[in-house]
């Protein structure tokens, strides 16, 4: 099936092949009918799939049968809701791009840049709107935007809002609006807050699910080095060089810890750049173009940061530091393998990372294939130093200073490790220290998945 069969004008089809696209993705070919008929959505789809073509087009097809010529003080008839800078700037340019022939306005707003250039922007007239929860509400409440008529309202990468503490201010917003309005939600995974978010404003949605709940990009492949915690950027340096890696994307958990692997990276030679909350717009658009362009080889960056990161054919993705939320390994490991492309995902586990490393087996329900570098599972202590000492075991027996404050995350009834981030706070401040256990026997794991039935929901299966 083509996009000619999907109801879509000629002028949208026009773009769409100026693209190079002539095929859609199964979400696109499940969405774009739905939405069209008027429905609400809640589509599932990994990062990658073309989720965001999926809403862009029909919303364009929607609005512009009824287009009329921009003019002064134009209400937003469309609200689209992302949860980082990096993905609303996504989204406007695939608007821009696909509504190019389409006598549609659109412009986006969020933090980390001045208000009033988006004041100008809103008052000469807009049809689509792109916003971050909090700068929004900032227009809301002066208020410099009218929400009253808005029409289509989309939420995308739903379960990154709730983990980064948006919840509140969604509900919020959600007053802003009209009641008679067409929904849209979509997630790369799914939860049960996820489910309770979309019964309180979607009418009878339509479930769309292009992937098993949870599961990690299928054309990815996965490895886990297992490595000693102060031999971490050793080995990185070591893969990067030794495998002439020329674009990778690294994940650490924390800004501190970004910054500081990016400088020790450079002093290796490994050209790099950090990408993270704390770096103003400008410093985060100019990293982005570099990693994009080739000037850097290696883009360190935290987890809210990535959110929104689309880079074509991005060939490996490293976890430095394993992630405390299990979720948030899919959603990293989704940079690569997008669009039909394959990638790798490395994940560098120290001793103390084998919880985290558990659950995210668990999540996946299979075991990630496990390969050994010579040379990088043992610690590197000088003859006569002290072992390393985690910061807790610093505390306790008073040395090594007053230890950072150490991440906690909160447990569910069901053992699952949830966070709760508000836009602007620290992503983190600490790392933990290395463990002494022996980690691995053995020189290679293949991997093997777990069997099990799929169990049956009314809630779809990020």
């Amino acid at each position: 099936m083509n996009f000619e069969t999907l109801g879509l004008k000629a002028e949208l089809l026009d773009a769409v092949r100026s693209e190079g696209y002539t095929t859609p993705t199964p979400i696109q070919l499940q969405a774009i009918p739905a939405i069209l008929d008027g429905r609400d959505v809640l589509g599932g789809a990994q990062t990658g799939t073309g989720k965001t073509a999926a809403f862009t087009l029909p919303m364009l097809e929607l609005l512009s049968g009824s287009e009329q010529a921009p003019r002064k003080g134009r209400r937003p008839r469309a609200l689209v809701l992302t949860p980082t800078r990096e993905l609303a700037a996504q989204v406007a340019e695939s608007i821009d791009t696909y509504g190019a022939n389409l006598r549609l306005r659109s412009t986006v707003v969020y933090g980390g840049v001045g208000i009033n250039p988006q004041i100008d922007a809103i008052r000469r007239g807009v049809d689509i709107l792109i916003a971050t929860p909090g700068r929004l509400l900032d227009h809301a409440g002066r208020p410099t935007v009218d929400l009253s008529k808005v029409e289509i309202l989309v939420l995308d990468e739903a379960d990154r809002m709730l983990d980064m503490g948006f919840i509140h201010d969604i509900k919020r917003v959600l007053k802003y609006l009209p009641p008679r309005r067409q929904n849209l939600l979509f997630s790369a995974t799914y939860s049960n807050e996820i489910k309770r978010l979309a019964d309180g404003f979607m009418h009878s949605p339509e479930l769309i699910e292009v992937a098993r709940r949870n599961t990690a990009a299928e054309l990815v492949s996965q490895v886990v080095h297992p490595v000693g915690r102060t031999r971490k950027r050793d080995l990185l340096s070591h893969i990067v060089r030794e495998g002439d890696w020329s674009q990778v994307l690294v994940f650490t958990r924390t800004k501190h810890g970004a910054n500081r692997l990016a400088k020790q990276l450079m002093s290796d030679g490994v050209s790099s750049t950090a990408i993270h909350g704390n770096k103003s717009q400008a410093a985060r658009t100019k990293a982005l173009a570099d990693f994009k362009g080739g000037k850097v080889r290696v883009l360190v960056a935290t987890d809210i940061a990535a959110r929104g990161l689309d880079i074509d054919k991005l060939p490996h993705v490293v976890n430095y530091d394993l992630p405390h939320v299990p979720e948030d390994y899919v959603h990293r490991i989704g940079r690569t393998g997008r669009a039909g492309e394959s990638g790798r995902a490395v994940s560098l586990v120290c001793p103390d990372e084998r919880i985290q490393l558990k659950s995210i087996e668990r999540l996946l329900a299979k075991k990630i294939e496990v390969e050994e570098i010579p040379g990088f599972t043992k610690e590197n202590i000088p003859a006569g130093s002290p072992r390393p000492t985690s910061p807790s075991h610093a505390a306790r027996h008073g040395h090594g200073g007053r230890p950072e404050r150490s991440y906690k995350p909160k447990s569910t009834g069901g053992g699952r490790q949830t966070r709760q981030t508000r836009a602007g706070a620290s992503e983190g401040s600490s790392e933990e220290g290395a463990g002494r256990k022996k980690f691995y026997r053995g020189k290679r794991v293949n991997s093997q998945t777990s069997g099990g039935s799929r169990r049956s929901s009314s809630r779809p299966s990020r």
